[in-house]
């Protein structure tokens, strides 16, 4: 331990300070994905990949155009294996990194947002041009940066990308707040997140429904970049049982 100790001292010695006065931004994968009410990016090929619909499929595990709790909670779990990559049982801190860092960086609030396959990438602005022009225009561009990020009145983190106003989905299954995700924590998380999903309380969730869930978020958002004060109408993550 003591080497170990001595190797990370030097290590931290040699490393560059972090300038505080340059914001780090973080660059999601190419095109704008889906993001499962789990958490998981579903990205697109081409211009045609209906990525909502791609999740579904992968979830509707009997093919039968309908999602049922049990199949949104076994969907969780293959997630889960995904991201517990030691196999222990836990989504521990550096697994969750590793999602948020690797997997799905687009959940990050520091993240610029991701045009949809097809949709024009906001215009590149010259070195100068931003302390050109009136202080409307100016305003303009700033408020643009900031829609982009996620911090400009809109939506953040997945919650621009997925069904649910969540940021971070994967760590807000984290329901006793030590850190650590259990394999129960994420089955108990994806039966909250359906019932919040199914407002018909039907038991059971189709395409063209969250479809329509999605459509009214993606509306809502624009709306909000225009006027702050509105608020998104979709659901968030429920409170654990006994809150």
């Amino acid at each position: 331990m003591p080497i170990v100790a001595l190797i990370l001292s030097g290590l931290a010695a040699v490393a560059p300070a972090a300038d505080a006065s340059r914001p780090i931004y973080v660059n999601g994968h190419a095109w704008a994905p889906f993001i499962s009410p789990m958490g998981e990016p579903f990205r697109a090929h081409d211009q045609s990949d209906d990525t909502l619909a791609r999740w579904f499929r992968k979830a509707d595990r009997n093919g039968d155009g309908v999602l049922i709790e049990g199949e949104m909670v076994a969907d969780a779990e293959r997630f889960f294996r995904l991201l517990d990559t030691d196999g222990n049982g836990e989504i521990e801190p550096d697994e969750l990194s590793n999602y948020e860092y690797e997997i799905a960086p687009d959940v990050q609030v520091n993240s610029r947002k991701r045009p949809a396959p097809g949709d024009p990438a906001p215009r590149a602005e010259r070195p100068r041009e931003a302390s050109e022009g009136s202080a409307g225009q100016r305003q303009r561009r700033a408020r643009l940066e900031l829609d982009q990020l996620g911090i400009g009145g809109g939506l953040q983190g997945a919650a621009r990308y997925g069904l649910l106003d969540m940021p971070e989905p994967v760590a807000a299954a984290d329901t006793d707040f030590n850190r650590g995700i259990s394999l129960e924590e994420f089955r108990e998380a994806a039966v909250r997140r359906f019932a919040l999903l199914d407002s018909r309380h039907s038991g059971q969730l189709t395409l063209p429904q969250l479809e329509a869930v999605r459509s009214l978020a993606l509306a809502n958002d624009r709306k909000s970049k225009r006027d702050d004060r509105t608020k998104d109408a979709r659901i968030g993550n429920g409170l654990p049982p006994g809150s």
